[in-house]
């Protein structure tokens, strides 16, 4: 029962974080910020601050990540899985799906710059 609750969230939360991610990426400040290393991804689900930020990009940051709040509050409610769980699915997600040069937090905390190479992510993730 487990496992398959755990796949009904991954599946909800590729879905529900696609389409947060997709709307934010319409506007050229999230770009822009996305790019300049300013913001990233984090293991939560949730876009994160990359050091010291101007009013309006905390603003932007604050604005997605109620978006993604709510995506994740629906597709838990429609699939018997906590916000919770939906959002580390979407944060390990999230984070595969960053490209070179993009800012991620590791499990441990830490702001890396994602290579080439596969991103440190959560053991737990699938």
């Amino acid at each position: 029962m487990k496992t398959k609750v755990l796949m009904m969230v991954a599946a909800a939360a590729a879905l529900g974080g696609l389409s947060v991610a997709a709307t934010a990426q319409r506007d050229p400040a999230y770009a822009a910020a996305r790019a300049g290393g300013e913001v990233g991804e984090q293991p939560d689900g949730y876009l994160g601050l990359v050091g010291a930020a101007s009013g309006d990009l905390r603003a932007l940051v604050n604005n997605i990540n109620i978006q993604r709040k709510s995506a994740y509050t629906a597709k838990a409610q429609a699939s018997g899985a906590t916000v919770e769980q939906l959002a580390f699915t979407s944060g390990c997600n999230l984070i595969m799906q960053t490209n070179p040069g993009e800012k991620y937090k590791t499990p441990n905390g830490v702001w890396k710059t994602r290579t080439a190479g596969a991103p440190d992510r959560d053991s737990r993730c699938v």
